[in-house]
């Protein structure tokens, strides 16, 4: 409908603004079976298919409206941090996080893979601009379905020449605390409806390395399997329900660092004083759990080409990356952020297709 009329100001409104209507106008009827399709109490199984039309309503519309704040706070941050903006191909020939994600399709013929990560392409960027970063969708085969897990999502991903591993944090803690008051002074009205217990985080964050978590968990009785009560040992993942049971129980942000290094990706850095962990970090926030993860890069030429062999990997499809090595690197690292887990966090949204304009998640391609 089209409505017009005269806006007066109003304490008992909503906004603090009334339209006085005077008249108004039918522009785009709809019958009467929209009033059924959807009801207060509808499941996911509703929900999902008629995703074009929950859209419509109050809540989602905002949250889809923050979403684009945060977009833009974190592009804010970067720019005034002095980073250049790049756009790494999404369709590639590497894998970045391991086979067992991987979307693969032919490229004219070649095998070709949905990327996992932008992080290779853009460390290739820092001989050229220095400090980098892009806000690209990324792509993870995940047959898990949880509240936190997506086929498809957005990854905010940076890379930084010339920092160690303490500086890397540091811009970890930078980016999330500046992004957060940036939010709450653009979109504080919107937040405070969807999530009024927002607050500044404080800094700095918990430091806490791997091995001390894994003893956390053992003194704390969060175990690897509830049904056996079978601790964890040093080499073992921690996966995300007893991760976010010890973030929920220490209740503050954690910078979770040095993992071992059969737990990460080949091309992180091994930590100097002890070569079985890496300088590699996850941030693990209340409620939502790991929203970034990252680490310093390995810089030197015959430990990324022993990396190559330990993983037994071939190297000939990285030659682009190793060549980073081969004609000139230095110390750099860096990160990626899940705009979508980071949204849930911040809007205290549970799930996490409840962020996206339409969710792709295992099992899930329509609409």
């Amino acid at each position: 409908v089209a409505l017009w009329g005269t806006l007066v100001e109003d304490q008992r409104a909503k906004g603090g603004m009334e339209l006085q209507c005077d008249y108004w106008e039918l522009v785009g009827p709809s019958t009467a079976e929209i009033e059924y399709i959807l009801a207060p109490d509808s499941g996911p199984d509703v929900l999902l298919p008629n995703r074009h039309l929950v859209i419509r309503g109050t809540r989602t519309s905002t949250v889809l409206r923050l979403r684009s704040i945060i977009t833009q706070c974190f592009r804010e941050h970067f720019f005034d941090r002095g980073y250049v903006e790049l756009t790494p191909p999404t369709l590639v020939d590497t894998q970045c996080e391991g086979g067992s994600t991987l979307f693969d399709f032919k490229y004219y013929g070649k095998d070709a893979y949905l990327t996992q990560s932008s992080q290779m392409y853009l460390e290739t960027g820092i001989p050229a601009v220095g400090d980098c970063f892009c806000i690209l969708p990324s792509y993870r085969a995940e047959k898990s379905v949880t509240r936190r897990h997506l086929a498809e999502f957005h990854h905010i991903e940076a890379e930084c020449p010339f920092i160690d591993f303490e500086d890397l944090l540091t811009r970890i803690e930078d980016l999330v605390c500046d992004v957060i008051e940036r939010v709450i002074t653009k979109g504080g009205k919107m937040l405070k409806e969807l999530n009024p217990e927002m607050k500044l985080l404080q800094r700095p964050f918990k430091r806490m390395n791997y091995e001390d978590a894994v003893q956390y968990c053992r003194d704390n009785l969060i175990y690897k399997d509830e049904e056996t009560k079978t601790h964890f040992e040093f080499g073992d993942d921690i996966p995300e329900g007893p991760e976010r049971k010890m973030t929920d129980k220490i209740g503050e942000p954690i910078l979770l660092c040095r993992f071992p290094a059969s737990l990460k990706s080949f091309y992180m850095k091994k930590c100097d004083d002890d070569r079985r962990l890496t300088e590699s970090v996850d941030l693990l926030m209340p409620g939502v759990g790991e929203i970034v993860g990252g680490s310093m890069r390995i810089h030197d030429l015959q430990e990324l080409m022993d990396a190559y062999q330990r993983e037994e990997m071939d190297p000939k499809p990285y030659y682009w990356f190793t060549e980073q090595r081969k004609y000139g690197s230095c110390p750099h690292g860096g990160y990626g952020l899940g705009l979508e887990r980071f949204c849930c966090f911040i809007m205290n949204v549970h799930h996490i297709r409840d962020v996206c304009l339409y969710p792709r998640y295992y099992g899930r391609i329509s609409p």
